[in-house]
């Protein structure tokens, strides 16, 4: 009974010993592996309206719990307005270029709470259809907060993001408005 005992114990200690060799350990410095790209990028089009959004974003993953980066956001927009019902009166044009960073923490796997502060240079104009001249927006630099909860959804190297986020500073002419908004996207891992 005793050789038996230690027969177990010894091909479970190899067992342990082999097993922690595949392991790989933990490096130091920086990690390519947990870099990762995403962002936002959407494209609309109808009679009365346009949207063009690409926001690109890298992160770093430094641990279980955090993730931090940087993104560029280039926002168009337009929108024809109609009072008579018959022909547009006049159209809205709105373009936003900006820089943001982020931060991530997960609390638990895949769930994670972001801030990203952002500052965003916003102009546009109305151009009217009756012949009178163009109304220029006044152009300026608008800070945002957007917080937001979300989920990270695994897929190959990567991960499907889907986020509701709210902009906490509510300036005017912020791009994202006064209501919460949803994103969907996708981080490549690489």
């Amino acid at each position: 009974m005793k050789k038996l005992l230690i027969t177990a114990c010894l091909f479970a200690f190899l067992g342990s010993v082999a097993f922690a060799q595949d392991e790989e350990p933990e490096r130091k410095g920086f990690d390519r592996d947990k870099l990762f790209f995403g962002g936002n990028f959407g494209l609309a089009f109808g009679s009365a309206s346009t949207l063009v959004n690409v926001s690109p974003q890298v992160g770093y993953r430094f641990n279980r719990y955090f993730a931090a980066g940087a993104g560029v956001n280039f926002i168009y927009s337009s929108y024809k307005y109609s009072y008579t019902g018959a022909s547009y009166d006049y159209q809205e044009q709105y373009g936003v270029t900006g820089l943001n960073v982020f931060g991530r923490f997960y609390p638990i796997d895949f769930l994670f709470v972001q801030a990203q502060p952002e500052a965003n240079y916003v102009w546009g104009k109305y151009h009217f259809y009756n012949g009178e001249p163009d109304v220029k927006m006044d152009s300026k630099i608008v800070p945002s907060v957007l917080g937001g909860v979300g989920g990270a959804i695994p897929m190959g190297r990567g991960a499907f993001i889907i986020m509701v986020q709210y902009d906490l500073l509510q300036q005017t002419m912020s791009p994202y408005g006064n209501k919460a908004f949803f994103n969907f996207g996708y981080n490549i891992g690489l």
